[in-house]
């Protein structure tokens, strides 16, 4: 069991318990406060929690803290709003037969993969559905300590288009467009939160990307659309990229590391379509790494997307964070950071990826992405200044997911 000191006195907390602050409320007092990705830190700061909403946001000398209060000590921390990880799999054989695994087991699962590095919402692109949603109902319950989750299940390829890192399993294959339509609205019955398609798969037993044709592409994302459902792509090269962006796709899950560079033009139109990306630089570093690939390889592999990712970035695209961890198994998000801050991304545009940009994307805006009053207390309290250091943003000291502290 873990002691968590506090000015008024201490108190216990194990995961998966809640914390005793839905009556009397939680205090964060004298850290760092970045509001927003755009908003002026506050020094000295205080946030109040109650029922699981942020009630006051402000300095520590304008903030009269309830005596009943629960209150933690961030002194020499930074508060910043919960992170979302957009690009994440339950495919992993530790998340298997989610029903049978032991809530201990299930919470250790979590915090080591998820919550550790701040993550309070996670949205899985690409796993069993049903199962991903037993882990789902459990955290909902209260049982566990873990992230909001969103899925889209597993994706639909093209014929013959499973990439060879699932088989035995076999992707539904988009054939015609009245049969690709088909597939969305089967798939939905399983109330995913999007669709995920692979307009450029992986390199099916070493052959070329197999290209989802334009005509299934419109087909899948018009319906999906109909529906209300973002649709999110497996991009691989400059052909995935250009039929799913002429297709209606909404999201880009990955740059495309055997495309080619971005110019401007391209960028623009991009933009001016709405798309958002993923880049999932560390994929290709660790998975470079993984397969034994000396240093300079890597580093050419990860040249285009580091220039796709600047050069978006300074069109002003919409960028959110991912790691398509669980295909990765190194969970640490520190290389991703690091990476996007060589394409040029200041600290306030990651922490815009990490917290607005997904909130904005997803529809949670209204509730989530901000330090503010009103909004969920997702909340991530760092050990040090990301502004002056990004690699301590995955220096987490406490994660809240409304109110109630998920991981210390």
């Amino acid at each position: 069991m873990l002691l968590l000191g506090y000015l008024g006195g201490l108190f216990s907390f194990t995961p998966g318990q809640s914390l005793p602050n839905k009556n009397n409320g939680l205090a964060l007092v004298g850290a760092k406060i970045y509001p927003s990705p755009t908003a002026r830190p506050i020094l000295d700061g205080v946030v109040l929690i109650k029922n699981g909403r942020i009630v006051a946001v402000g300095e520590k000398r304008q903030i009269k803290i309830p005596a009943a209060d629960k209150v933690i000590d961030c002194t020499g921390l930074t508060v910043v709003a919960g992170f979302w990880n957009s690009h994440v799999h339950f495919m992993e054989s530790k998340w298997e037969n989610a029903a049978g695994v032991t809530k201990e087991q299930l919470n250790e699962q979590l915090r080591d993969t998820f919550t550790r590095y701040g993550f309070t919402s996670v949205f899985d692109l690409g796993s069993s559905i049903d199962n991903t949603k037993i882990i789902r109902n459990r955290i909902e319950s209260g049982e566990l300590s873990g992230p909001r989750i969103l899925t889209t299940g597993t994706g639909i390829v093209p014929e013959g288009g499973t990439p060879f890192y699932v088989k035995p399993l076999k992707f539904p294959e988009a054939l015609s467009p009245s049969q690709a339509t088909a597939l969305v609205r089967e798939k939905l019955r399983g109330r995913p939160d999007a669709i995920k398609i692979f307009t450029g798969p992986t390199p099916v037993q070493g052959g070329p990307p197999l290209i989802m044709r334009l005509e299934l592409v419109r087909a899948i994302t018009a319906e999906a659309h109909r529906h209300h459902k973002l649709v999110f792509t497996h991009p691989e090269n400059d052909a995935g990229v250009n039929v799913a962006v002429d297709g209606g796709v909404d999201i880009l899950a990955h740059t495309a590391p055997t495309g080619s560079k971005w110019d401007a033009a391209q960028a623009a139109k991009l933009k001016r379509l709405g798309i958002t990306l993923i880049p999932t630089l560390s994929l290709f570093t660790k998975l470079g790494r993984s397969l034994g690939m000396p240093a300079p390889r890597i580093e050419k592999l990860i040249s285009v997307p580091l220039q796709q990712l600047r050069t978006y970035s300074n069109a002003g695209g919409r960028i959110v964070f991912g790691t398509d961890l669980g295909f990765i198994t190194d969970y640490n998000p520190s290389e991703e950071y690091l990476l996007m801050t060589r394409a040029g991304m200041t600290f306030r545009q990651i922490l815009a990826s990490l917290t607005v940009n997904p909130a904005e994307r997803f529809g949670f805006s209204h509730r989530m992405g901000r330090i503010a009053s009103g909004m969920d207390a997702d909340i991530v309290i760092i050990e040090g200044d990301p502004e002056f250091d990004i690699g301590v943003l995955s220096n987490v000291k406490y994660t809240l997911r409304k109110g109630q502290i998920i991981y210390h």
